[in-house]
């Protein structure tokens, strides 16, 4: 399994994707709303409005939904205003913790990620102990019944900074900026992605099995589950098989 996008394979595996859609628009909502906010209502003079509209729509989310939380942010609408934070932090065996979030309430949020790194087997850390440890990127994922050949000579003439042939699928890399352009060329040649966002790039991986990686995947879902948070990146790795084990 890619070590990229070792959550999202996961998750996927698991189902939870699925079974968990109703959050999936609220978290969508809350960057569609702050997108808006800081960037105007335009998507296509605001980068960050129309990646998060783009993914909204992929997700069947409707048009009137995405509209209103649009119409919240630029203030055309009554709406809640959400504060962007970062908590860092160490998961079991050492692994390092991202977690984005978008609250209206900072001190509940903090109070409950804490609690769920501690119920897991983590700790938070301070500001800064492992963002250095992550690199901002822009990540494609495509079916590995894509041509590599083809898909690497157009994701390298598009501007993309790598092409990858991992166990199960082929990854593409970008800076973010060139996120939406490399996308955008890709789709009109053909070539039909799996998953398409802007990332956190772990710069090394820590192997985890057994007790740890079981903690791990608990801390990892807790996060997500919780309301504030919008993004959880993790710099952690568990064999396929190893998965098998667990499910």
């Amino acid at each position: 399994m890619s070590g990229h996008n070792k959550w999202s394979t996961i998750k996927h595996k698991k189902g939870a994707a699925d079974a968990k859609r109703g959050k999936i628009f609220t978290k969508l909502i809350k960057e569609i709303t702050v997108a808006a906010k800081l960037g105007g209502g335009d998507p296509d003079g605001n980068p960050r409005l129309r990646a998060a509209v783009d993914k909204a729509k992929s997700e069947n989310m409707p048009k009137d939904n995405i509209e209103r939380a649009i119409k919240k942010g630029t203030g055309e609408m009554e709406g809640v205003t959400y504060e962007e934070i970062t908590y860092e932090g160490y998961g079991p065996g050492g692994v390092a913790v991202l977690v984005e979030v978008m609250t209206d309430n900072r001190n509940r949020t903090v109070s409950d990620v804490r609690s769920i790194f501690t119920k897991c087997n983590g700790n938070m850390g301070e500001t800064g102990c492992v963002s250095w440890m992550f690199d901002k990127k822009g990540l494609l994922v495509f079916s590995k019944e894509a041509d590599f050949e083809k898909l690497f000579e157009a994701a390298l003439e598009a501007g993309a900074e790598d092409v990858t042939d991992e166990d199960e699928q082929i990854e593409v890399l970008t800076d973010p900026s060139n996120f939406i352009d490399v996308r955008e060329t890709l789709e009109k040649a053909g070539f039909k992605y799996e998953s398409a966002e802007v990332t956190m790039i772990p710069q090394t991986m820590i192997k985890l099995e057994g007790k740890p990686a079981e903690s791990m995947l608990k801390l990892m879902e807790r996060l997500e589950d919780n309301d504030d948070v919008q993004n959880v990146y993790a710099n952690f790795d568990i064999s396929a098989e190893e998965m098998e084990r667990m499910m």
